[in-house]
């Protein structure tokens, strides 16, 4: 079997699509369909049944993507050996972490890192949504819940706590809430429908909101898909939103909200392959975030 039919293969398995692996691959969704109905004439076997959803694999196309996966953890495997001939860290990490740890944490202590390691190139991928290590769709990921798979190595950092917050600006044209009840009078900001499931409890604030509610009360809920952006409508004094700790320090116009009211905390871990475990590169920016992280105050 032809490799570069195998890996569009693998592509078009792990997307579900042959527009979306097509895109991942710089291949037009024609020219990937021909090249998996090619392996499949080649094989004299159907790999995927076709519907108006998308694609799903057929039980002789779970074994074949089961067989090119270990091969591709393999080869990955065997050129991270190669890069590690070299003593000093060197090539591409991709590091993935969500919106607020990247853009507050991570990155105002990157450059320490690069100036460090001046060989190493970082790709850095700020979402919420997790990608899969295992697949090494990232290298190393910064996450806010620890992995629950056996193939991956964690490392704790530290705990972010959340508290409720309001610009000056708002708590001067509205009344300042003292319980929880006088919050169904407010504008609460909380985050989308999105949320993954390690930051869905964040939204803890709205659940009060409609627990505390009656007919009658002015409040008003505002829906953001990200920390930054709810970060961004506090300040602009939108309403009342619930902010991690550590990014409100860096904003001295923010005021806590019913400071005696915690939040749920989130445990943040520092997550990579098994597979990587002798990579230079990794054990460098490992190093680096677990000593970063021991000045944590929040």
């Amino acid at each position: 079997m032809d490799w570069d039919k195998l890996r569009i293969f693998h592509a078009v398995a792990s997307a579900g699509s042959f527009t979306h692996a097509g895109q991942a691959l710089g291949l037009s969704q024609s020219a990937v369909s021909r090249q998996i109905s090619a392996l499949e004439e080649e094989i004299s076997t159907p790999l995927f049944q076709r519907h108006a959803r998308g694609l799903t694999l057929t039980d002789e196309g779970e074994l074949l993507f089961g067989a090119v996966a270990d091969v591709l953890k393999r080869l990955a495997a065997a050129e991270e050996s190669l890069k590690n001939v070299h003593e000093h860290p060197r090539g591409t990490l991709k590091i993935t972490t969500a919106h607020g740890i990247g853009a507050y944490w991570l990155l105002p202590r990157l450059g320490q890192f690069l100036a460090q390691y001046p060989d190493v190139e970082i790709h850095l991928v700020m979402d919420d949504r997790e990608l899969d290590l295992a697949q090494r769709e990232a290298d190393l990921a910064i996450r806010m819940r620890a992995p629950v798979q056996a193939d991956l190595i964690q490392r704790k950092l530290f705990t972010v706590h959340y508290h409720m917050y309001a610009s000056k600006k708002y708590l001067k044209d509205h009344p300042t809430p003292r319980t929880m009840e006088e919050i169904a009078d407010h504008t609460i900001i909380v985050y989308g429908e999105t949320a993954g499931p390690e930051i869905r409890d964040i939204n803890w604030l709205l659940e009060a909101f409609k627990k505390h509610g009656k007919p009658g009360d002015k409040g008003r809920v505002v829906r953001i898909n990200n920390v930054t952006g709810i970060l961004q409508a506090v300040e602009a004094g939108l309403g009342i939103g619930v902010v991690p700790d550590y990014v409100a320090a860096q904003y001295p116009g923010l005021e806590r909200v019913l400071p005696d009211v915690d939040a749920p905390g989130f445990d943040v871990h520092l997550v990579y392959a098994d597979a990587l475990r002798q990579s230079k590169r990794v054990a460098a920016f490992r190093d680096f975030a677990v000593k970063a992280s021991k000045d944590w105050q929040y």
